[in-house]
């Protein structure tokens, strides 16, 4: 995860007062669904498909697979022990057979045996969601002029993809976890929020990170639903002072695009220093603490879950949480039709 040892890095330049440099008043961080610990996050990805599973209540994987997981994972010499040596010698030939061996042996089995996107639990793939208009909308005279552009936007580069493979760059720690405590240390507030449908950075594991950081209070906080203006829960807040981890219902990896709503109100009081859960209460410190639950327990359920590849013009509907019914429908909406009267929508506050 870059984006905290970078955000970290602002906050070291700015206190050193570089003549002539320009002092960047970092306030506030969220984090959609981050990688961080990729020790915690393997581990997570076992967690989150096998035991205790997903919150979708669909199992594609049967006890031979599960096996096979385990030992891949925990087995003398394979991918736990693997990424330890990473990050205890960092040598970059260690860390990229770790990163690959994890990679193909690990996360894999994911693709091979569920055939589901990494990003959605939900969709099987070739995924239509979220859409790509937005690459055109970037490449397009108008923006590109709006912003100084010199070159075009691309979704991925794979010269720096190489270049990050070959020193097992997803298998290094990188001190991403105490980036994280030294920022709200500087009394920067940080937000991690997860869509929990995302396989890949997960939610379990986006958990264990959160308990990481050890930010202060954060033991004594517990779970909270997540109001928004529409009145629906559209998920929960575990916050304590300047320091939260959210889970977002029925949402993959880019939680903006299935949950707008929600999204933006959480931009919204994050950046305006107002508690998450409610938008209600000014935080400025660890004196404010979430009171509920240990743990998050709700349980979509697998209305949303699809059964069939969606077609490539697909539209998504972010009410029903799914795909918009069609000419046509495939089983997998007509059955979220049919069956979404108890699950289709997500709790309401009281």
């Amino acid at each position: 995860m870059a984006l905290t040892s970078r955000t970290e890095y602002i906050e070291e330049q700015n206190a050193k007062n570089i003549s002539g440099a320009v002092h960047i008043d970092l306030q506030s961080v969220l984090i959609g669904n981050g990688w961080f610990d990729p020790l915690v996050q393997y581990q997570a990805y076992y967690n989150f498909s096998i035991y205790p599973g997903n919150t979708y209540d669909y199992q594609p994987f049967n006890d031979t697979v599960a096996e096979l997981w385990y030992n891949n994972l925990y087995g003398a010499g394979n991918c736990y022990d693997r990424t330890l040596d990473c990050y205890t010698t960092g040598l970059n030939e260690v860390c990229s057979a770790a990163d690959n061996f994890c990679y193909a042996e690990v996360e894999n089995l994911y693709d091979i045996y569920s055939g589901r996107d990494e990003y959605d639990f939900r969709e099987l793939t070739p995924d239509p969601f979220p859409y790509s208009f937005y690459v055109d909308y970037l490449n397009s005279p108008r923006v590109q002029e709006a912003i100084g552009a010199y070159v075009n936007f691309s979704e991925s580069n794979g010269a720096v993809s190489t270049a990050f493979g070959s020193t097992g760059d997803d298998d290094r720690r990188m001190n991403t976890v105490e980036d994280v405590a030294k920022l709200l240390a500087r009394n920067v507030s940080v937000t991690l929020y997860f869509g929990d449908a995302d396989f890949n950075c997960n939610w379990l594991g986006g958990q264990v990170v959160a308990e990481q950081v050890g930010a202060d209070a954060y033991a004594d906080a517990g779970f909270v639903d997540l109001e928004t203006s529409d009145g629906v829960a559209h998920g929960q807040v575990r916050q304590a002072g300047k320091f939260a981890f959210v889970r977002i219902y029925e949402s993959g990896h880019e939680v903006p695009f299935y949950q707008p709503l929600a999204s933006l109100e959480l931009f919204e009081r994050a950046l305006k220093g107002l508690d998450l859960a409610t938008g209600k209460e000014l935080v400025v410190d660890a004196s404010y603490v979430t009171v509920g639950t240990p743990t998050s327990e709700y349980r979509e359920g697998n209305a949303t879950v699809q059964l069939e590849v969606l077609p490539t013009d697909a539209t998504y509907n972010t009410t029903l949480n799914g795909p918009n019914p069609a000419n046509g429908s495939t089983a997998s909406t007509k059955r979220l039709l049919r069956r979404g009267k108890d699950r289709l929508f997500k709790p309401r506050f009281h």
